[in-house]
Protein backbone atom coordinates (compact mmCIF):
# COMPACT_ATOMS: atom_id res chain seq x y z
CA UNK A 1 0.00 0.00 0.00
CA UNK A 2 2.75 2.72 1.00
CA UNK A 3 4.67 1.34 -2.23
CA UNK A 4 1.06 2.06 -4.29
CA UNK A 5 0.97 5.80 -2.54
CA UNK A 6 4.36 6.51 -2.91
CA UNK A 7 3.82 5.78 -7.04
CA UNK A 8 1.35 7.93 -7.16
CA UNK A 9 3.25 10.78 -5.30
CA UNK A 10 6.00 10.75 -7.77
CA UNK A 11 3.13 10.62 -10.80
CA UNK A 12 1.74 14.03 -8.95
CA UNK A 13 5.20 15.20 -9.17
CA UNK A 14 5.46 15.79 -5.33
CA UNK A 15 8.03 13.53 -4.24
CA UNK A 16 8.23 14.97 -0.91
CA UNK A 17 5.02 13.70 0.05
CA UNK A 18 6.35 10.24 0.02
CA UNK A 19 5.77 8.37 2.98
CA UNK A 20 8.73 6.14 4.71
CA UNK A 21 8.57 2.84 3.82
CA UNK A 22 7.87 0.36 6.25
CA UNK A 23 10.83 -2.18 7.38
CA UNK A 24 10.33 -5.30 8.77
CA UNK A 25 12.41 -7.50 11.02
CA UNK A 26 13.19 -10.97 9.44
CA UNK A 27 10.79 -13.85 11.32
CA UNK A 28 13.02 -15.71 14.04
CA UNK A 29 10.54 -18.41 14.58
CA UNK A 30 7.99 -20.51 12.31
CA UNK A 31 4.63 -21.07 13.05
CA UNK A 32 4.12 -24.02 15.44
CA UNK A 33 0.93 -25.07 13.58
CA UNK A 34 2.77 -25.71 10.38
CA UNK A 35 5.82 -27.40 11.98
CA UNK A 36 6.42 -31.24 11.89
CA UNK A 37 8.24 -32.22 14.58
CA UNK A 38 10.18 -35.26 14.98
CA UNK A 39 7.73 -37.04 16.86
CA UNK A 40 5.28 -36.29 15.03
CA UNK A 41 7.29 -37.57 11.92
CA UNK A 42 7.75 -40.90 13.34
CA UNK A 43 4.29 -41.26 14.35
CA UNK A 44 4.20 -41.09 10.00
CA UNK A 45 6.55 -43.75 10.10
CA UNK A 46 4.67 -46.17 12.22
CA UNK A 47 1.44 -45.03 10.54
CA UNK A 48 2.71 -46.53 7.50
CA UNK A 49 4.48 -49.48 8.69
CA UNK A 50 1.41 -50.83 10.87
CA UNK A 51 -0.84 -50.20 7.31
CA UNK A 52 1.84 -52.48 5.30
CA UNK A 53 2.54 -49.20 2.82
CA UNK A 54 5.99 -50.24 2.74
CA UNK A 55 6.78 -47.86 -0.69
CA UNK A 56 5.16 -44.99 1.41
CA UNK A 57 7.69 -45.50 4.41
CA UNK A 58 10.73 -45.93 2.36
CA UNK A 59 9.56 -42.85 0.41
CA UNK A 60 9.38 -41.14 3.66
CA UNK A 61 12.40 -41.96 5.33
CA UNK A 62 14.49 -41.31 2.10
CA UNK A 63 13.03 -37.70 1.70
CA UNK A 64 13.60 -37.15 5.21
CA UNK A 65 17.22 -38.66 5.86
CA UNK A 66 18.48 -37.36 2.64
CA UNK A 67 16.85 -33.51 2.55
CA UNK A 68 16.16 -33.84 -1.27
CA UNK A 69 13.09 -32.27 -2.32
CA UNK A 70 10.64 -34.44 -3.82
CA UNK A 71 10.87 -33.62 -7.24
CA UNK A 72 14.17 -35.05 -6.70
CA UNK A 73 13.23 -38.15 -5.53
CA UNK A 74 13.69 -39.58 -9.13
CA UNK A 75 17.43 -39.50 -9.02
CA UNK A 76 17.15 -41.66 -5.79
CA UNK A 77 18.41 -44.89 -8.25
CA UNK A 78 19.59 -48.41 -8.11
CA UNK A 79 22.81 -47.36 -9.10
CA UNK A 80 22.93 -44.58 -6.12
CA UNK A 81 21.87 -46.70 -3.67
CA UNK A 82 24.87 -49.33 -5.01
CA UNK A 83 27.10 -46.19 -4.64
CA UNK A 84 25.25 -44.83 -1.75
CA UNK A 85 25.69 -41.25 -3.68
CA UNK A 86 23.59 -39.62 -5.66
CA UNK A 87 24.15 -36.79 -8.17
CA UNK A 88 20.75 -34.23 -8.42
CA UNK A 89 20.26 -32.19 -10.90
CA UNK A 90 17.54 -29.37 -10.19
CA UNK A 91 16.96 -25.85 -11.29
CA UNK A 92 20.12 -25.79 -13.44
CA UNK A 93 22.80 -26.91 -10.94
CA UNK A 94 23.89 -30.33 -10.11
CA UNK A 95 25.02 -31.17 -6.72
CA UNK A 96 26.23 -34.81 -5.11
CA UNK A 97 23.94 -36.17 -1.88
CA UNK A 98 25.35 -38.85 0.51
CA UNK A 99 22.79 -41.85 1.48
CA UNK A 100 22.86 -43.28 5.28
CA UNK A 101 24.18 -46.58 4.62
CA UNK A 102 20.61 -47.98 7.03
CA UNK A 103 18.90 -46.61 4.00
CA UNK A 104 20.64 -47.98 1.39
CA UNK A 105 20.04 -51.50 2.99
CA UNK A 106 16.34 -51.17 2.80
CA UNK A 107 16.41 -49.90 -0.53
CA UNK A 108 18.25 -52.13 -1.86
CA UNK A 109 16.28 -55.33 0.19
CA UNK A 110 12.89 -52.94 -1.93
CA UNK A 111 14.66 -53.23 -5.09
CA UNK A 112 14.94 -56.72 -4.84
CA UNK A 113 11.56 -57.85 -3.59
CA UNK A 114 10.31 -55.15 -7.08
CA UNK A 115 12.63 -57.09 -9.42
CA UNK A 116 13.82 -52.68 -10.03
CA UNK A 117 17.21 -53.46 -11.39
CA UNK A 118 18.41 -49.94 -12.54
CA UNK A 119 16.58 -46.45 -12.96
CA UNK A 120 14.63 -44.96 -10.31
CA UNK A 121 13.42 -46.69 -6.66
CA UNK A 122 9.75 -45.68 -6.98
CA UNK A 123 7.91 -46.17 -9.46
CA UNK A 124 3.81 -46.59 -10.46
CA UNK A 125 2.34 -49.31 -10.83
CA UNK A 126 2.74 -48.05 -14.48
CA UNK A 127 6.28 -47.57 -14.46
CA UNK A 128 6.96 -44.44 -14.06
CA UNK A 129 9.24 -41.92 -11.58
CA UNK A 130 7.17 -41.44 -8.43
CA UNK A 131 5.10 -37.96 -8.54
CA UNK A 132 5.02 -35.42 -6.20
CA UNK A 133 1.27 -35.09 -6.14
CA UNK A 134 1.07 -39.32 -5.83
CA UNK A 135 3.65 -38.62 -2.45
CA UNK A 136 1.38 -35.52 -1.11
CA UNK A 137 -1.37 -37.98 -1.30
CA UNK A 138 0.06 -40.76 0.23
CA UNK A 139 1.38 -38.74 3.21
CA UNK A 140 -2.12 -37.28 3.67
CA UNK A 141 -3.85 -40.20 3.63
CA UNK A 142 -1.50 -41.26 7.27
CA UNK A 143 -2.56 -38.41 8.93
CA UNK A 144 -5.34 -39.62 11.00
CA UNK A 145 -4.43 -42.63 11.94
CA UNK A 146 -0.96 -41.18 12.53
CA UNK A 147 -2.76 -38.46 14.85
CA UNK A 148 -0.99 -35.30 13.17
CA UNK A 149 -2.93 -32.58 11.60
CA UNK A 150 -3.53 -32.60 7.69
CA UNK A 151 -1.68 -29.03 7.57
CA UNK A 152 1.56 -29.97 8.60
CA UNK A 153 1.79 -33.39 6.65
CA UNK A 154 3.15 -32.49 3.07
CA UNK A 155 6.56 -33.63 1.70
CA UNK A 156 8.53 -30.27 1.76
CA UNK A 157 8.30 -30.22 5.35
CA UNK A 158 10.53 -33.55 6.12
CA UNK A 159 12.75 -31.11 4.23
CA UNK A 160 12.38 -28.75 7.13
CA UNK A 161 12.76 -31.40 9.82
CA UNK A 162 16.74 -32.14 8.10
CA UNK A 163 17.35 -29.12 8.16
CA UNK A 164 16.68 -28.92 11.69
CA UNK A 165 18.15 -32.08 12.66
CA UNK A 166 21.38 -31.89 10.97
CA UNK A 167 21.54 -28.10 12.15
CA UNK A 168 21.27 -29.00 15.75
CA UNK A 169 24.01 -31.51 15.46
CA UNK A 170 26.36 -29.64 13.11
CA UNK A 171 26.00 -25.70 13.59
CA UNK A 172 27.70 -25.47 9.75
CA UNK A 173 24.61 -23.04 7.98
CA UNK A 174 27.06 -23.16 4.78
CA UNK A 175 27.26 -27.04 4.62
CA UNK A 176 23.63 -27.54 5.24
CA UNK A 177 23.15 -25.04 2.64
CA UNK A 178 25.11 -26.98 0.06
CA UNK A 179 23.22 -30.08 1.12
CA UNK A 180 20.11 -28.41 0.28
CA UNK A 181 21.18 -27.61 -3.27
CA UNK A 182 20.78 -23.38 -1.42
CA UNK A 183 22.38 -20.48 -3.53
CA UNK A 184 21.65 -18.63 -0.66
CA UNK A 185 22.29 -19.07 3.33
CA UNK A 186 19.38 -16.42 3.59
CA UNK A 187 17.10 -19.21 2.46
CA UNK A 188 18.49 -21.86 4.55
CA UNK A 189 17.53 -19.82 7.37
CA UNK A 190 14.32 -20.32 7.10
CA UNK A 191 14.78 -23.82 7.09
CA UNK A 192 16.11 -23.74 10.28
CA UNK A 193 13.58 -21.92 11.94
CA UNK A 194 11.92 -23.63 15.53
CA UNK A 195 8.60 -22.67 16.96
CA UNK A 196 7.66 -19.60 19.16
CA UNK A 197 7.39 -22.53 22.16
CA UNK A 198 11.20 -23.28 21.91
CA UNK A 199 12.33 -20.11 21.60
CA UNK A 200 10.17 -18.89 25.25
CA UNK A 201 11.32 -22.09 26.27
CA UNK A 202 14.84 -20.58 26.27
CA UNK A 203 13.38 -17.21 27.43
CA UNK A 204 12.55 -18.78 30.31
CA UNK A 205 16.01 -20.42 31.15
CA UNK A 206 17.92 -17.21 30.63
CA UNK A 207 16.81 -16.37 34.51
CA UNK A 208 17.15 -12.29 33.94
CA UNK A 209 14.39 -11.58 35.95
CA UNK A 210 14.89 -11.04 40.35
Amino acid sequence: MLAAVNGYQEFRGAPEAKARPLKRQRRVFCDAGRELTRAEYFRLLAAARQSGRKRTLLVLQTLCATGIRVSELAFITVEAVRRGRASIRCKGKCRDILLPRALCHRLERWCSRQRIHTGPVFLTRQGRPLDRVTVWRRMKALCDQAGVARGKVFPHNLRHLFARTFYALDKNLAKLADLLGHSSIETTRIYIMESGAEHQKLLERMHLLL
